[in-house]
């Protein structure tokens, strides 16, 4: 097991902390250094994804799982064993060609088995689907006295896990539910909207035809184009469905990856950011221009329809040395005039934001910090150094906890402590349980110190 001393940042690149790096290799070497961690406690991290700081752990300890990826076989259930450190890109690379994909797809696959549960991250189709770890089984998990325990759906650690952001301890492994798939092909539909009632409209329209659904949003238009977007959807190809000259790549390992990768190769954060109002407001009317009326059928390799992202693995750098804030909140079903406001309020602004995702979401899991909740979810990213920022989203906190909505505490980096107690009302029955299993508080993390998770 290797071990340094490192400073470390979530993907949005904010408030660097530096702490003791392990990077074992085996359960026992993870075991070995929960035991031997320090005063101020240690926390799992994965590949780093998550924009804010709930891996990191400042003068403290760091377990890095990446070495631990190991793939079992698919049995004849459809489930597969597999380590807390691979990654959903590899997994589907690997799954793909034999028929099967990973329960819960969510918009990048550069994030850890273990980071998922943790997160318990909703997919495109979170609506049929639910979260991540409702597809898991059984989950190992490492707990303070240094022990591995196999953890079950149902019972109160698992749920307090699933969604836990690794206070509880580390998830070395989890068997998973899988799905068949006929194809390594989606069949997509994109259509524009006009404005953000026109778009709820839409996504609405089409009920669950087609379970996958996400769509853009413009938040740099104003006055009657407000909140116009791109909606598109999907749903698994059919073998009747591809092209003629599709022949072998149908399962093909090729097709499940993201079309290209566009490095920025030994760049640096762009100083002032790449995007300015006027450079982004033009960018957001070319894509909303560019894009069809309405199109349907169009066939896409999986991986590039659920990670289109990731071609654009850099593109944290472009926000400016300060870094970016991603701000993820859901409001209920019948509080679509809080959702206007908020876009209104974030178009007024004038805020450079270029990536902003809407999406619909199903039932809450049990979790007592799981995100997802019945309603509409939207996600946009700013740059951290933007002026006055740090005020308008603790008044759009406010709004949305008043709305019976929930900001994202796994991507977060800058939420009050008051704010979060007050939009997660199972927090206090977390609290509890992690008292009981962890009383000195080894699983430590920047982000629990901050909220007092």
């Amino acid at each position: 097991m290797s071990v340094d001393t490192v400073s470390l940042t979530g993907w949005g690149r904010t408030a660097p902390t530096t702490a003791v790096r392990f990077r074992p290799r085996t359960h026992e070497e993870a075991a070995a250094a929960v035991r031997g961690r320090g005063p101020r406690g240690v926390i799992a991290r994965g590949l780093g994804r998550s924009p804010g700081d709930a891996a990191q752990n400042a003068g403290g300890s760091v377990l890095d799982l990446t070495g631990l990826a190991r793939i079992g076989g698919v049995d004849a259930a459809g489930a597969v064993r597999c380590d807390a450190g691979v990654s959903l890109e590899r997994l589907l690379r690997v799954l793909l060609p034999l028929g099967w994909l990973p329960p819960v797809v969510p918009g990048t696959g550069r994030v850890t088995v273990g980071g998922a549960i943790a997160s318990d991250l909703p997919g495109l189709d979170h609506r049929r689907s639910g979260s991540f770890a409702r597809h898991v089984s059984a989950l190992e998990l490492l707990t303070a006295d240094g022990e591995v325990r196999t953890v079950l759906p149902g019972t109160a650690l698992f749920d307090a896990t699933a969604g836990g952001l690794g206070l509880t301890g580390v998830i070395l492994g989890a068997t998973l539910r899988l799905r068949r798939v006929p194809t390594a092909l989606m069949s997509v539909s994109t259509e524009r909207a006009e404005d953000l009632d026109d778009l709820l409209a839409r996504f609405t329209a089409g009920g669950d035809r087609l379970p996958y659904a996400s769509a853009w949003i413009d938040l740099m238009a104003r006055g009657r184009a407000a909140g116009r977007g791109i909606l598109t959807r999907g749903e698994h190809a059919t073998p009747d469905m591809r092209p003629a000259h599709a022949g072998r790549t149908l399962l093909s390992p090729r097709s499940g990856g993201a079309r290209g990768r566009f490095r920025l190769p030994g760049c640096p954060p762009v100083p002032g950011g790449l995007f300015g109002p006027a450079p982004a407001a033009l960018y957001n009317e070319v894509r909303y221009r560019g894009a069809p009326r309405a199109r349907t059928g169009e066939l896409r390799p999986v991986g590039a329809f659920f990670h289109a992202a990731d071609a654009y693995p850099d593109a944290n750098l472009l926000y400016g040395r300060g870094g970016l804030v991603r701000y993820r909140f859901t409001v209920g079903y019948g509080q679509e005039e809080t959702l206007h406001r908020v876009v209104r309020r974030i178009a007024g602004r004038r805020g450079p934001a270029v990536r902003a995702v809407l999406q619909r979401f199903g039932a809450a899991a049990p979790g007592g910090l799981s995100f997802a909740a019945p309603g509409w979810s939207l996600a946009l990213d700013l740059p951290a150094a933007l002026p006055g920022l740090a005020r308008f989203l603790d008044d759009v906190d406010e709004e949305v906890a008043a709305a019976g909505g929930r900001v994202c505490l796994a991507k977060d980096s800058r939420m009050r402590p008051e704010a979060a107690a007050a939009m997660y009302p199972g927090l206090a029955g977390f609290q509890e349980l992690r008292a009981r299993l962890d009383p000195t508080e080894a699983f430590r993390s920047d982000l629990s110190r901050r909220l007092g998770l």
